[in-house]
């Protein structure tokens, strides 16, 4: 879809009179920083970076302002009138720089403190420096790193090691390095990776965010790698996580009658045996390839990770050894003008080896025979290109092109040996029990010769500042191309059969009577097509950050997004153009020294539509079932019945075999999901070296998206509008909505293959509107490195309600963001109002380090939470008389209609059943740098010191299955602990 330049033009003149006489001077660029503060009128104020030589000077405006923008980071030396002053430039914030009377002593410890206060800003974020990420016994991922700041904590395993933020879902989140968005827009849950080594700053944004900042309801991580400098350095390292130093998993026995471990049970979580060991090495340095113009940093990182799983009586063994690495390059054309480029090599390629056991072997913690050996590929490259010009002393812009390609977890050989098998189990009639058989190994065959699914985004941003006096106004242009490629897919051999064990007396299948011990087989074919599809997003965004006063700082912003989804036709499904995202805001420096400091932010946030979504939704599957006699022989290799005999009954299709029109997938009018957010807070210096301060916030969504599965609303629709021959399997399987509100859609209501636009009122769907609220108070404190030690800390008492989780259901783990089950019907709504998966009522943490002697420092972190909600989720309770019956009876216990100890089905409520338990988490560590070795360090830092294994998530399946009448017996059994204790040990040598 092209968009027109005039009107983008006009957009931006729109935008600017309404945000011209509003306004931090957050970064229009998102890799950099500032410095501002406050001098003589009419002096030269200059700036120097330490470590590169870059140098800039202005003048000292009429109001004794000053303002150093598009920083990149580092130490920087900043003098005014015969007075020199050291600084430290951190990602994304503005560090002050008084040069007015009675100030020097106290900027001078500011100028040095973690995260000092930004009386610039209305954000609410957080910098790491690579040195804090090196010595601070914390894991080597981002979001472990984005866990210790306040309102974050750790989402539900099922989805990876990812962070709620603010009562968001862990698919709401935005990432970024070196000012390039790195989300995966598939589904929003993983994301372009960069060496943790070579990480140079991480920014953890929490709430507040400007408007340059979109596509995220939950918080922005943002990264700067590290770059080179006029002094060549290096450093080399290695990590090692051993297996022999890691406790062991916990198991949970089954209350379930089963195998072994004894005659009447077995596990339902067996992780005792299993083990995994972790070596990363890497080298990497640089420095100036020209003295103070151009500069080179580059890092190798190889690793070795191996890793054995085990279960009842199969296991498996994993290998990885896949090098990765990057290439940073900055050339200072002129002071003034900068141009970076960044490449990024991370690819994933892991070795699987399966191995099945011997019969009636099981739980023995032994490889037993060889079943297949493949490699699975995922991750990709990075390419970032920048350009940041200051082309007056009152004028930046900045100029970005990012691409991103990775791998879908892609496995070779592709297909698997087997491929030409069919598709064979064995269902025991007696038992309900099903036994995989014969010679395949994966369900699906993949497009042969397709290659990998891929997903690529491609990039372009373009972002302006202009000082006018007391005005810094920013501005920018931000459009982004996200195009998934996906292979379609058949079952192995084509076919899928599934074999009934005779029962000793006359049954009915599919229509037809049949004998006692009868042979019948049931034979089912899927296909589905290959497809490319694209997701474009552009937004427009204008801030004016207002000195009203020297110490009142006013901040206005307004973003204006648009996404627009398309099928692998090219077709838009869901196209939504001029949302309008405001922020306003403001920062007053309370004590005029930069003390002491009030802020307020309130903002409106979007976030697109999941690529996935695109080909869920709009591409196509067709199955078709048969049942048929057969003489009860089978194919020695393949296990298949040797020979269909009488087929019993008539050929039953579901799906379709051609791409839905757009308007019958998805409303017509639909809105994206948006959040509202406000953020009040308090922060000051307390005492020597010491801050704190108190935050309070609340967001609430006003708009969500979900999909809505039933069929009966359209029934009695069509009815009531006078269509006897409406077909309902016409109908797309799931239709995308805003719960709560009618649905504009495409029918083919007459039955007579004419699609016509009507209007489905929600009192047919009887879907509630989608609910979810957060209201925190967090406290924060901090003190600075000084005579030897650290610390810093929060506590946030939360609450996280409402009838949906967000994008995601934690339950059910599905990576399908805005696709989950929570609206698929109104029985899906019914009881859901309550805490959410993600409340934790009490978040304490706090972490620093103490400097023993010059050579030794210990370090720690601890983290203490409160648990989650506890529900009972159960099939939905459709008489199997229901029309709806038949559409929902092959989903998973996903309601909240559970059978009680009666084995009645009722409706409980979200949180009935009470909260898992506290959990505390110790880190620590311990440095040794020995005077005699200079650059050497030596570090043991210990995770889960006390080996603390609380429950994190309890088994709250309460129903056995969708006919059975009795209440799961593992129903609050244990499900999951928290993670056992584990070691690394790091040799780190600097030169």
């Amino acid at each position: 879809m092209q968009r027109n330049p005039l009107n983008i033009l006009k957009k931006t003149a729109l935008a600017s009179l309404v945000a011209l006489a509003l306004a931090p001077a957050a970064q229009a660029d998102l890799s950099v920083g500032s410095i501002f503060g406050q001098a003589t009128k009419g002096s030269t104020v200059t700036v120097q970076n330490l470590d590169t030589g870059l140098k800039r000077q202005i003048q000292v405006d009429q109001n004794g302002r000053f303002q150093f923008s598009q920083l990149p980071g580092g130490r920087y030396k900043v003098e005014n009138a015969g007075i020199a002053r050291e600084v430290t430039v951190s990602l994304g914030t503005g560090t002050s720089v008084s040069f007015t009377g009675g100030e020097i002593e106290r900027i001078a410890v500011q100028g040095r403190a973690i995260n000092p206060i930004d009386t610039s800003s209305v954000e609410s974020s957080t910098v790491f420096s690579a040195e804090q990420l090196e010595m601070l016994p914390v894991g080597r991922d981002i979001s472990d790193v984005a866990l210790l700041a306040p309102g974050t904590v750790r989402g539900d395993s099922g989805f990876g090691n990812l962070a709620s933020f603010g009562g968001a879902s862990v698919a709401e989140n935005g990432y970024y390095i070196n000012g390039f968005d790195v989300t995966n827009a598939r589904t929003f849950l993983s994301y372009g990776k960069v060496p943790f080594d070579a990480i140079g700053e991480q920014q953890v944004k929490t709430g507040g965010y400007g408007a340059e900042y979109g596509r995220a309801l939950g918080g922005v991580i943002n990264i700067v790698t590290k770059r080179g400098s006029n002094d060549w350095e290096f450093t080399s390292s290695v990590v090692w996580d051993p297996a022999s130093l890691a406790a062991h998993g916990k198991d949970v026995v089954s209350k379930v009658p089963g195998i072994a471990p004894g005659e009447n049970s077995y596990y339902s979580a067996y992780r005792s045996d299993d083990e995994e060991d972790k070596l990363v090495y890497s080298v990497g340095g640089g420095g100036a390839l020209i003295q103070d113009k151009l500069f080179i940093y580059g890092l190798v990182e190889g690793k070795k990770q191996s890793a054995d799983y085990f279960s009842s009586d199969n296991s498996t063994a994993t290998e990885n050894t896949s090098p990765n690495g990057l290439l940073k390059l900055d050339w200072y054309i002129t002071d003034s003008h900068i141009f970076e480029l960044t490449g990024i090599r991370n690819v994933n390629k892991t070795r699987y080896t399966t191995y099945r056991n011997n019969a009636d072997q099981y739980y023995t913690g032994q490889h037993g025979n060889l079943r297949t050996e493949y490699e699975e590929r995922d991750g990709g490259n990075i390419v970032i290109g920048k350009y940041t010009g200051q082309l007056t002393d009152n004028f930046n812009v900045g100029v970005m092109y990012g691409s991103l390609k990775t791998d879908a977890a892609y496995v070779t050989p592709d297909p698997l040996p087997g491929n030409e098998c069919p598709l064979v189990d064995v269902y025991d009639q007696d038992t309900d029990d099903i036994t995989d058989v014969g010679c395949w190994n994966e369900i699906n065959v993949r497009t042969l010769n397709f290659g990998p699914n891929t997903d690529e985004r491609e990039a372009l941003r373009i972002d302006g500042e202009w000082t006018l006096d007391a005005h810094t106004i920013r501005f920018g242009y931000d459009s982004e191309t996200f195009t998934s490629d996906r292979a379609g897919a058949e079952y192995s051999g084509g076919v899928f059969y599934r074999r009934y064990t005779p029962l000793p007396f006359a049954d009915r299948w599919n229509g037809v009577n049949v004998a006692p011990n009868a042979h019948v087989v049931r034979k089912r074919t899927r296909s589905s097509p290959a497809g490319s599809y694209e997701v474009k997003n552009d937004a427009i965004y204008l801030e004016d950050s207002f000195y009203v006063t020297d110490d009142l700082m006013l901040y206005a912003g307004l973003r204006n997004e648009s996404f627009d989804n398309l099928n692998s036709d090219g077709v838009s499904f869901v196209d939504a153009k001029d949302m309008l995202a405001p922020r306003l805001g403001f920062a007053w420096d309370v004590n005029s020294d930069g003390s002491a400091k009030v802020f307020a932010n309130a903002g409106r946030y979007f976030i697109p539509i999941a690529a996935n979504t695109n080909v869920r939704a709009s591409n196509w599957q067709y199955v078709t079932t048969e049942y048929y006699l057969y003489d009860g022989t089978v194919d020695p290799v393949t296990l298949a019945p040797r020979q269909l005999g009488q087929k019993l009954g008539d050929t039953l299709t579901s799906g379709r075999n051609t791409a839905p029109a757009p308007a019958t997938v998805a409303s017509a009018d639909l809105e994206p999901m948006l959040q509202d957010e406000l953020i009040v807070g308090y922060q000051r210096e307390l005492f020597d070296g010491w801050t704190g301060g108190v935050k309070a916030i609340a967001r609430e969504v006003k708009n969500g998206v979900d999909d809505y599965c039933g069929r009966q609303a359209f029934i009695d629709f069509a009815d009531d509008q006078g269509f006897s021959d409406f077909d309902p399997d016409s109908l797309a399987s799931c239709i995308i909505v805003n719960p709560g509100r009618d649905l504009e859609m495409d029918m083919d209501v007459a039955g007579d293959g004419e699609l016509k636009r009507v209007t489905v009122s929600n009192d047919y769907l009887q879907l509630e509107e989608y609910k979810r609220t957060y209201k925190a108070l967090e406290f924060f404190f901090e003190r600075g490195r000084s005579d030897g030690w650290y610390l810093q800390g929060s506590y946030t008492l939360a609450y996280s309600k409402g009838n949906a989780e967000g994008l995601v259901n934690s339950f059910l783990e599905a990576e399908s963001p805005g696709l989950t089950n929570d609206f698929d019907h109104k029985m899906f709504v019914d009881g859901t109002d309550g805490y959410l998966s993600n409340d934790r009522r009490h978040s304490f943490k706090v972490f620093g380090g103490y400097e023993l002697t010059d050579e030794l420092e210990v370090s720690a972190n601890l983290a203490v939470q409160s648990g989650r909600p506890v529900s009972c989720f159960g099939y939905p309770a459709f008489d199997v008389d229901d029309p709806e019956y038949e559409v929902f009876e092959r989903y998973a216990a996903s309601t909240l209609y559970c059978r009680n100890e009666a084995g009645e089905q009722t409706l409980t409520q979200r949180g009935q059943y009470g909260r898992t338990p506290w959990t505390y988490t110790l880190d620590a560590g311990l440095t040794y740098q020995p005077v005699k070795v200079p650059g050497l360090r030596l570090q043991m830092q210990v995770y889960n010191l006390l080996n603390s294994q609380q429950v994190t998530e309890y088994d709250e399946q309460g129903d056995v299955s969708l006919e059975d009448t009795g209440r799961n017996p593992n129903f609050l059994h244990d499900l999951n602990y928290q993670t056992p204790r584990s070691v690394r040990l790091t040799a780190r040598y600097s030169f």
